[in-house]
């Protein structure tokens, strides 16, 4: 794909987290693409109001895909995400079969935006770093200057 599909793509990723964010849970957003960017599934974060530990949209969303799309189909198609996969989504987009990830922003600039919040004591881990420990070359594309502003404006004002 394209760097204009890309963003338009990561664009909508930030509209689901400011959905995640108004529904009162953390601001992240990921949807699943096929290879020709048509958006298959929208996942926000659901973890407080769930209260579910692992309901990170990038986790809740290859857990979905998985029980609708065969291993084979998953490999050719990409995960969005509004920020760089955490160390467990990164594992279970690994164990799931997802192709490729296109992140907004990185974990480090995440980390900047939520300091030391309980809520999220996110790794300073980047998911290529994992990957790279694994057997499948999983394409990890990012980040996209020309949205991570617009990725990190959702989150002021919440971790404070």
């Amino acid at each position: 794909m394209k760097k204009d599909q890309h963003i338009e793509l990561l664009s909508r990723c930030i509209e689901i987290s400011q959905n995640a964010r108004e529904h009162g849970n953390t601001p992240f957003g990921a949807l699943l693409a096929d290879k020709d960017g048509n958006i298959l599934l929208e996942q926000e974060n659901i973890e407080i109001t769930e209260n579910i530990c692992t309901g990170h949209a990038e986790t809740t969303l290859a857990a979905k895909a998985s029980q609708k799309y065969s291993k084979e189909f998953l490999w050719n198609c990409v995960l969005y995400t509004t920020a760089e996969p955490c160390a467990m989504c990164t594992g279970t987009i690994y164990w799931g079969n997802i192709g490729a990830i296109v992140y907004a922003m990185t974990e480090t600039r995440l980390l900047e935006l939520t300091g030391d919040n309980e809520q999220n004591p996110t790794f300073d881990l980047p998911s290529k770093e994992i990957l790279a420990r694994g057997q499948k070359e999983i394409q990890v594309i990012g980040p996209f200057p020309e949205v991570e502003q617009a990725a990190a404006a959702v989150h002021q004002g919440y971790w404070s």
